[in-house]
């Protein structure tokens, strides 16, 4: 196995002591305080929060620059969501009722989403509109998932009043601003004492758009992964985490929000579109922490950090990431290229490549179902494409070869097996799909008891997935619903993409591979490239290089299309989505460039 290289560790501090973060007369809270830590070792998150409550830890959120403008300590978070709690109650709010609630990144959606554990109805979060899809692909898609959760109430950010009552309007649901819902009354009243196997929030995967699945959480289940996750990363009384990440993915939500409170972590958060605006400002929060930091993100969030400082030089002068101790990668495919190019951005500022902790989880598993463990890096193993696509090796071709990064060891309590397509458990290196079982696994996915069947037998969650074991650790080599099978032969469409990316002028995102049928019936990979060339005569010679590229990946010509930039579609969490893109470019919704005029 190939490991990266490693840095020297500092000692820790403490956040609070860095004038930088006092802006506007704000403290934030402290990394260390008397009380003593708990793994989430709670029978509920109604518990949990009470517990962290007693701490004076809690909720830091910072604006596009990092500048720090509100402070919510997990006191105050206790206090607000135990009368949000009593306004649901009177408003007729009863345990096991949804309460949907658009999931920006702001005071106002912790504080509901706890007030919904301690009232007894599930909280749903939702997206907020992107980009990606205009306004009517988000209302559509926001349709599909309260029609699926059907919310007796949808609380939103006033700002956004004008959209979210039109999708709440066409669904028949009531709707209210959350700062107008803050007005109500807040009467005296008993509150749910919850059970462990409970349901605690329905969590949509990011890729659950046009059909939908909530995935229901017991808190037994929640909190058996917050304590897995902690154990495993051997989370520490000064610890602080840093996150941009969306409070709509599980990632978001479940790592970055849920466990600080249930770990008594005090936590730092940049809105996800002031990432993207300003990626370097993440880097910036880290650096301000005098303790060590826990910060977490799929691959393209080091991409466009190591991207966006390439230009730049003496990354020493304004960095100090020496203390950023699990720098967590997870929710898509890893690419170990890509770590590389941020240790070498980086590690100039003290970055360590011991730092990155490679993990790999699902919705339906709450949260993290292996994680690496600590200091170890990210370790790869080369296979080649013949046996990762399982197909007989083509000898008059040279062999190709794909990194597979691991993504380390079950979480305690939770078991792991690869199994053959007829449900079998495979030895060490052969590929089959993932299953496992344990604590963490889903109760179901709400109202849907046929989705829920198909993937969970007899306490074993088929996750979906293939990959490989190794000594307990954990290789996922890609999705099956991805897979090209171009005349009985399969390929995956990351390695098409990954090829296509070795061409000059492409970034980590900008290329889509699905297979689509011709009108002869015939098979062929279909590949969308995100083009920046302007020059007929240049598109058309890209396109050939493309087709080149990919044929030698494949042994078969394929269909390339050139598209806009920034076109290609991505999930709620930021991945790209090969299934929307195919519909997308089938409907005729996505228009290739026209090449006609240079042909």
């Amino acid at each position: 196995m190939a490991r990266f290289n490693r840095l020297a560790t500092t000692g820790p501090g403490d956040f609070r002591d860095n004038d930088a973060m006092t802006d506007a007369g704000l403290i934030p809270t402290p990394n260390d305080c008397p009380l003593p830590r708990r793994r989430a070792d709670f029978a509920t998150f109604a518990e949990a929060i009470d517990y962290a409550a007693r701490s004076e830890k809690g909720l830091n959120f910072h604006d596009a620059r990092g500048s720090l403008e509100h402070v919510l300590p997990y006191m105050a978070l206790r206090e607000q969501a135990l009368a949000h709690a009593r306004r649901m109650v009177a408003a007729g709010i009863r345990p096991g009722d949804r309460v949907a609630l658009i999931a920006e990144t702001s005071p106002q959606f912790a504080t509901l989403f706890c007030a919904c554990v301690y009232a007894g109805a599930w909280p749903v979060p939702l997206p907020l509109p992107t980009s990606f899809g205009g306004k009517e692909g988000y209302l559509e898609q926001l349709g599909n998932q309260l029609a699926s959760c059907d919310p007796v109430l949808l609380l939103y950010p006033e700002e956004l009043a004008s959209l979210i009552d039109v999708a709440a309007a066409r669904q028949g649901c009531a709707a209210q601003g959350w700062d107008g819902f803050a007005t109500r009354e807040a009467p005296d009243c008993p509150l749910h004492d919850a059970a462990p196997d409970d349901i605690c929030y329905l969590q949509y995967s990011s890729g659950s758009t046009r059909f939908p699945t909530g995935v229901a959480v017991t808190h037994r289940a929640l909190l058996h992964n917050l304590y897995g996750h902690a154990t495993m990363v051997d989370l520490g009384v000064d610890d602080r985490v840093v996150s941009w990440l969306p409070w709509y993915h599980d990632m978001g939500l479940v790592g970055c929000l849920l466990s600080p409170i249930a770990n008594q972590a005090s936590v730092d958060f940049l809105r996800t579109e002031h990432f993207a605006r300003r990626p370097l400002a993440w880097l910036d929060l880290i650096s301000r922490n005098k303790g060590y930091t826990l910060s977490y993100s799929p691959t393209f969030g080091y991409d466009i950090c190591a991207r966006r400082i390439s230009s730049q030089s003496h990354v020493e002068d304004r960095f100090d990431l020496s203390r950023w101790r699990t720098a967590g990668n997870g929710a898509d495919m890893i690419r170990p290229d890509v770590m590389q190019n941020f240790v070498n951005a980086f590690a100039a500022a003290g970055f360590k490549a011991s730092a990155f902790t490679p993990s790999y989880g699902l919705a339906e598993a709450t949260l993290a179902v292996t994680v690496m463990p600590p200091g170890e890096g990210i370790r790869v193993e080369l296979v080649e494409e013949e046996r990762l696509s399982g197909t007989p090796r083509d000898l008059s071709r040279p062999a190709r070869y794909r990194a597979i990064v691991d993504c380390g060891v079950a979480l305690p309590g939770m078991e792991i097996e690869v199994r053959s397509p007829h449900g079998q458990p495979r030895p060490d290196r052969q590929i089959g799909r993932v299953w496992c079982r344990g604590q963490s696994v889903m109760h179901s996915y709400f109202r849907n008891p046929e989705a829920t069947a198909e993937c969970l037998h007899d306490g074993w969650l088929d996750t979906g997935d293939m990959g490989y074991l190794v000594d307990g650790h954990l290789f996922i080599v890609g999705r099956a619903k991805d897979m090209i099978i171009i005349n009985g032969k399969n390929h995956w469409p990351q390695d098409i993409e990954w090829a296509v990316e070795q061409l000059p002028g492409f970034n980590h995102g900008d290329i889509a591979a699905f297979s689509v049928e011709l009108d002869s019936g015939e098979e062929r990979p279909a590949v969308l490239v995100h083009c920046r060339v302007s020059d007929p005569d240049e598109r058309l010679k890209l396109r050939q290089q493309i087709r080149d590229k990919v044929q030698a990946v494949t042994g078969v010509p394929c269909l390339v299309e050139l598209v806009p930039p920034r076109t290609l579609p991505r999930t709620s969490s930021g991945k790209l989505s090969r299934a929307k893109a195919k519909r997308m470019y089938l409907s005729g919704e996505l228009q290739p460039l026209d090449l006609r005029a240079a042909a």
